[in-house]
């Protein structure tokens, strides 16, 4: 069993669908926001499709698979004696989130463990691990997949916070920062919600699309981690192998395209793609300037920048550069000027495209 927060598209689209795919589960999904998608899956029975759509390996997919992993959905606000027996659970062997990097913030108000929900994830989380430690059961996968660098390290710390606030002492911490097996993760895959043209958008309102690729990176070494036999699951003892490469390829990318193309007429990353001058030009910055300082330090970086450039290519998304664009000046910060830098410590010059984008040849 799996004990789920967060019943968003994003999970639905990517641990749901792999547990679907593996036969694990099931998985009890807790709601904490508003919004009746815990009501939909309820009424369901848990049963969804995603529609998985784009292009791998340069050919188009389009294909769409049923999700009945999902066993039921759970209200935090008014079924939390449920959420903590679902925790209670002998069978229970990991909890997933996504609460997005909002969740990641203690709440002034969790003042004490009682019998409603806590108000934070951090303390919703605590609160059912002491409860399973009071139990003597064994102790789960903590595995988040929130956007945050080092995120298992983080929400760990943040609970161990929540617990010495709530004067927690002796045998429950230490359970709860030994036993409890938390894991750094990298998730990388595009689910932004339904699709826009579908057979099965009039019938089932649970419907989302995801790109073909997927990513699911565990900073682990322990070959029993529950989603180990997924395609999409890599088991690394360095998370930031996989970390590096994302933020300076694909997200280094999608910058160098806000920099080079905003406000020339372009106004879609696939646009971009399709135009032959701006398209070839990112293709040249990727492998002649992005891929040269990589080499050695993560995971076949050539053939990611590869499908990078398929997944832009995706006729089934839309992804404007004025959202890319947002954060602008941090973005380029993080994601180019590293890779000008190293480049040029490396090989004794700037490279020309970097330069000539950013302003700089020093």
């Amino acid at each position: 069993m799996i004990l789920q927060f967060g019943t968003g598209n994003f999970l639905r689209g990517f641990t749901d669908l792999f547990a679907d795919e593996l036969g694990i589960g099931p998985i009890v999904a807790v709601q904490s926001t508003e919004g009746d998608r815990g009501a939909l899956l309820n009424k369901a029975g848990g049963r969804y499709h995603v529609a998985i759509q784009g292009i791998a390996d340069g050919r188009v997919v389009d294909e769409t698979v049923e999700v009945n992993s999902i066993a039921r959905a759970l209200f935090a606000a008014s079924e939390w004696g449920q959420v903590v027996a679902t925790a209670l659970e002998p069978g229970l062997t990991a909890i997933v989130s996504n609460t997005t990097e909002s969740g990641f913030a203690l709440e002034a108000a969790d003042t004490k463990c009682g019998p409603g929900a806590p108000m934070s994830f951090p303390a919703k989380l605590l609160a059912v691990l002491v409860a399973r430690c009071k139990a003597s059961l064994p102790a789960p996968w903590i595995v988040p997949c929130e956007l945050v660098e080092g995120n298992g390290d983080r929400l760990k710390d943040l609970v161990l916070a929540q617990a010495a606030r709530w004067e927690l002492a002796g045998e429950i911490p230490h359970w709860i920062e030994r036993e409890c097996r938390w894991v750094n993760t990298l998730v990388d895959r595009i689910v932004p919600g339904p699709p826009s043209q579908h057979p099965l958008l009039g019938i089932d309102p649970l419907l989302i699309m995801a790109e073909p690729f997927a990513l699911w990176a565990i900073e682990t070494a322990d070959c029993d981690f529950p989603f180990a036999g997924h395609q999409a699951v890599v088991l690394t003892p360095d998370i930031t192998r996989y970390s590096l490469r994302k933020i300076r390829i694909l997200n280094g990318a999608h910058t160098a395209l806000v920099c080079r193309a905003l406000g020339s007429g372009l106004g879609t990353v696939r646009q971009c793609l399709d135009d032959p001058e701006v398209g070839g030009w990112l293709e040249e910055l990727l492998f002649e300037e992005v891929l040269p300082v990589l080499e050695g330090r993560c995971d076949d970086p050539a053939r990611f920048a590869r499908e990078v450039l398929d997944r832009f290519r995706n006729p089934f998304l839309e992804h404007r550069l004025a959202s890319i664009a947002l954060n602008h000046e941090a973005k380029i910060a993080t994601r180019l000027l590293p890779t000008l830098r190293e480049y040029r410590e490396r090989f004794g010059h700037a490279p020309p495209r970097l330069a000539a984008l950013l302003g700089s040849d020093s």
